[in-house]
């Protein structure tokens, strides 16, 4: 594949790059840059996290190698009692493999990373206490603010958080880092001072944040705003219903699903999505793309309750190789969540 090929094929559905030029160079001269993509283990995966999924996916397609860092101590900074982290960590290395696995991503061309392996190593906390020194409080309150949970009175760990995050695109030796927008300070962050420290900036690739069913973000602390991977099919149908979808107003939740996550899995597999409707309102239409249903959508053409019932039909199929492994999950699950906010 030519470098334009696998930048295009890198960038699709991506909101921004810092760095650009320096991919370019990346690609012309590394055979397989590594890039890299943290999550960590706090609450239960929803069903956004679809999308950068679905990035790891063209990651690889475009001859990166792919590491994901299960952040188990980024979970303890940002509020996850020890008590609970291992077990979350658990269902986190659970679910995640299943997730990719849904979306048809080999597993053996990835590498899953525990955070703590590489950051209690002498040298990491060595160049950690480096960092610190030219860090001022003010810079790393302002590169956690979007990310990390904070008060009006941060704890240090709050504050710890984004340098470690830096320090990791070094001791994961990438080229690359890649998260939600939401990550942006904290990229901003790494670039500035990994080289104070004598390590070079990296590339870093951010998503679009999916909205919520309701409100601005799908939290997993907001259950009414997400799907949950683990929520059953009359869950799923009655949480869309509910969801926020003003007719002629495609800024939400659902029509954002089936833009990055939904047509970019039929425009791979060359298939188109199915809008049933009574013949009376015009019979069943198909698209192909998403911008012509989006136009439809705008002009209301197309009913809300219509496009949340195919979103629905999507997000179940999407889900049931997953949910084949229901039982152990939901132990895990139970485990990991059970008397927690999740």
């Amino acid at each position: 594949m030519k470098v334009d090929a696998r930048l295009d094929l890198i960038k699709r559905n991506l909101q921004e790059v810092i760095g650009e030029e320096e991919l370019v160079n990346l690609l012309s001269k590394k055979k397989n840059p590594i890039v890299y993509w943290g999550t960590m283990p706090t609450g239960s995966p929803h069903v956004a996290y679809f999308l950068p999924l679905l990035k790891l996916r063209d990651f690889l397609n475009a001859g990166l190698t792919v590491k994901v860092l299960i952040a188990d101590l980024h979970a303890a900074l940002d509020g996850v009692s020890w008590q609970v982290l291992k077990k979350r960590q658990k269902y986190y290395e659970a679910l995640i493999p299943l997730m990719l696995q849904a979306l048809d991503v080999e597993l053996k061309r990835l590498e899953f990373v525990k955070g703590s392996k590489i950051q209690l190593q002498p040298k990491y906390f060595e160049d950690l206490l480096k960092m610190n020194m030219h860090v001022h409080v003010k810079d790393a309150t302002k590169a956690a603010s979007e990310v990390v949970k904070m008060d009006e009175n941060p704890k240090l760990g709050n504050l710890i958080y984004p340098l470690m995050q830096a320090l990791d695109e070094e001791y994961l030796k990438a080229d690359i880092q890649f998260g939600g927008l939401d990550q942006r300070k904290i990229f901003v962050f790494a670039r500035e001072y990994l080289p104070k420290i004598g390590y070079g900036a990296r590339v870093e690739l951010m998503n679009p944040m999916i909205p919520g069913l309701v409100g601005k973000k799908m939290s997993a602390s907001i259950p009414s705003s997400k799907i949950d991977v683990l929520d059953d099919s009359e869950t799923i149908i009655r949480k869309l219903r509910e969801a926020e979808c003003e007719p002629g107003n495609a800024d939400n939740g659902v029509m954002a699903f089936l833009k990055y996550v939904i047509f970019t899995l039929k425009g791979d597999k060359k298939e188109k999505l199915t809008i049933e409707r009574q013949d009376k309102f015009g019979g069943n239409v198909r698209y192909t793309d998403y911008a012509d249903l989006e136009r439809d959508f705008i002009a209301k053409k197309l009913h809300p309750l219509d496009i949340k019932n195919a979103l629905g039909k999507e997000i179940i199929a999407l889900l049931a190789p997953i949910q084949k492994n229901r039982k152990s999950l939901e132990k895990l699950y139970k485990e990991a969540y059970t008397g927690q906010n999740h």
